[in-house]
């Protein structure tokens, strides 16, 4: 069985290689970049700055719903009638807007070591505990696009009246359908735009990793400007490489946006 799961990583490795946009047969790095620092093998950075590239997008995509997650359910606590549930709700969105983003994140990263390693502790393991730098950055940015998520939500929530769920109850619906089917497309059509703004905002909170040594676009680009001394350039690269993460976040937000409001046209 593991060979079988190595075999297939192989070729999805094999398939990454050939499609690679900037170190592939036909990648930007390979045409553009032959016999400069951005050259990729041996003699360039291209390939380190390519996988930040791409642990910079995997970050951003990994956090996106978990903050997502957490945010519509705090959204829904805002509107509870339990006090304490819409008391603990504003208390979690005030916690984390208030906080700086990178202060969160070496909280999380080196508080949940500490966290892991007392619980290890008391079941009986002394070894060694780390956090994984990737997961400490998706859990850390999670949390804070959650708590701003949730204020954008609570407000589509707010912008949907509240006759359509007295609507859903007097067709015999249960509330989560009435949810499901009533509820959830108008709010993602209302809060798209908003949504957007904290994603473009969330792709820029993703260079605060490198500072717990996640290679992403940031920390390799760097590194190369530190070793070659060409700082303008590595950090140059830098800038266009999230400028091409926002323009295709830009593409793609706007075709949701025109597919929601075809779809509501077609209601």
């Amino acid at each position: 069985m593991s060979g079988l799961f190595a075999g297939f990583y192989s070729i999805l490795s094999w398939i990454g290689s050939i499609v690679d946009p900037f170190c592939g047969p036909v990648g930007v790095f390979t045409w553009l970049a032959p016999g400069t620092l951005l050259a990729c093998g041996d003699t360039g950075w291209g390939d380190d700055i390519a996988h930040g590239f791409v642990i910079t997008a995997s970050l951003a995509i990994a956090t996106l719903p978990v903050g997502l997650l957490i945010g519509f359910f705090i959204a829904l606590g805002k509107q509870s009638e339990e006090r304490t549930v819409r008391l603990a709700s504003n208390i979690y969105t005030t916690i984390f807007r208030g906080l700086p983003e990178l202060l969160t994140l070496f909280i999380v990263y080196y508080g949940l070591q500490i966290l892991v390693q007392q619980l290890l502790a008391s079941l009986g393991y002394d070894g060694p505990v780390e956090i994984n730098a990737f997961f400490a950055g998706m859990i850390a940015l999670g949390v804070v696009f959650s708590a701003y998520c949730s204020e954008v939500l609570l407000s589509a929530f707010k912008a949907i009246p509240h006759g359509q769920y007295e609507a859903g109850d007097a067709l015999g619906l249960h509330r989560g359908r009435t949810m499901r089917l009533t509820i959830l497309p108008q709010l993602v059509r209302i809060a798209l735009p908003g949504l957007g703004n904290l994603w473009m905002a969330l792709l820029k909170d993703t260079a605060l990793v490198s500072v717990v040594g996640l290679t992403d676009i940031l920390r390799q680009t760097g590194i190369a400007a530190r070793v070659t001394k060409q700082a303008f350039e590595f950090y140059g690269v830098a800038c266009v490489l999230f400028l091409i993460l926002a323009m295709i976040s830009s593409i793609v937000f706007s075709y949701i946006e025109r597919r929601t409001k075809r779809a509501e046209m077609g209601r």
